[in-house]
């Protein structure tokens, strides 16, 4: 995984186990790698995974089993919702980007439009 120096990495390792978790390789009530193993798979800090853990525990996104490690929640609203956080942090991220090449609004429908028929019809 390569960081951006612009935001912290705990923050982008919670986003990569949220984008896991969305795209089902992370699955409801699945135990997630351990601390060291995500640490050395990352190549990040113990300390750095624990805090991402930490804070997605806090969000209910992930709990603890004590003695087993960590695993991802079982309420399927809550994942949903996630997702759902994630599709839309993608479409700003996208519509920013639009915006800056100076399309928006309907222009950016017919753009999209266009591209899907031309690069996944064709």
């Amino acid at each position: 995984m390569e960081f951006k120096d612009n935001i912290p990495i705990y923050l982008q390792i919670e986003q990569y186990l949220y984008r896991q978790i969305a795209m089902g390789e992370l699955k409801a009530g699945e135990k997630i790698p351990s601390v060291r193993k995500l640490a050395l798979q990352l190549t990040v800090n113990i300390n750095t995974v624990q805090r991402a853990l930490q804070q997605m525990n806090d969000r209910g996104i992930l709990y603890t089993k004590r003695g087993e490690g960590n695993f991802v929640t079982e309420d399927t609203e809550l994942l949903k919702a996630t997702k759902k956080s994630l599709i839309n942090n993608q479409l700003d991220e996208f519509i920013q980007n639009m915006a800056k090449l100076g399309i928006s609004g309907d222009d950016l429908v017919k753009v999209l439009q266009e591209y899907l028929e031309e690069e996944h019809n064709g």
